[in-house]
């Protein structure tokens, strides 16, 4: 069985509700419901791929559409030393094995140009808040991933208006995307 994992059912509602070969997971906003949510279902059992949909913000406004993901940053991590994207305990960056683009994940919603440059500066070129969680997961049960964000804001010059206007439009493409890829 394949999970479809989105943090809102806003972000799902495009989808059919139960889309066959599918079982559908709403794991909230963040990191750690994220992780917790995520980390709960696997351990059930009978999940043997994971499909991450949902929305993302760019940080450059050249990017837009749906975009694979293939690596995930925390921006919002400090290590020992200082040195921002770096985690004390974890790694620096979790990989797909899959996609182009390398997300940013932290646990605020970016609106703003000064935190663009910030996070762009750490190699990323999209932003969102579950991402980096989701993947860790995944590792960690060694369940292959396939994250899939369609760009809904540029992360900056309210934002916020800007993703609450798109998601639905988001939705459609992703499901669009995932029919694509899956049949379903």
């Amino acid at each position: 069985m394949k999970l479809l994992v989105a943090a809102l059912d806003s972000e799902l509602v495009a989808f059919d509700v139960d889309p066959e070969g599918f079982e559908r997971l709403v794991t909230g906003i963040g990191k750690l419901n994220a992780t917790y949510a995520l980390t709960r279902r696997l351990d059930a059992g009978g999940i043997d791929e994971i499909v991450v949909v949902g929305t993302a913000g760019s940080l450059d406004p050249e990017i837009r559409g749906v975009h694979e993901i293939s690596a995930a940053i925390q921006h919002d991590v400090i290590d020992l030393d200082g040195v921002a994207g770096q985690h004390i305990s974890l790694p620096a960056r979790v990989e797909t094995g899959g996609g182009t683009a390398a997300i940013a994940t932290g646990d605020h919603f970016v609106d703003g140009a000064e935190a663009v440059a910030v996070i762009r500066a750490l190699g990323a070129t999209l932003v969102d808040m579950e991402t980096y969680a989701y993947i860790w997961v995944a590792q960690r049960f060694g369940i292959p991933i396939t994250v899939l964000k369609a760009v809904s804001d540029n992360a900056q010059d309210d934002a916020m208006t800007d993703w609450d206007a798109a998601v639905a439009g988001c939705s459609v493409v992703l499901r669009d995307e995932v029919r694509s890829r899956w049949g379903v």
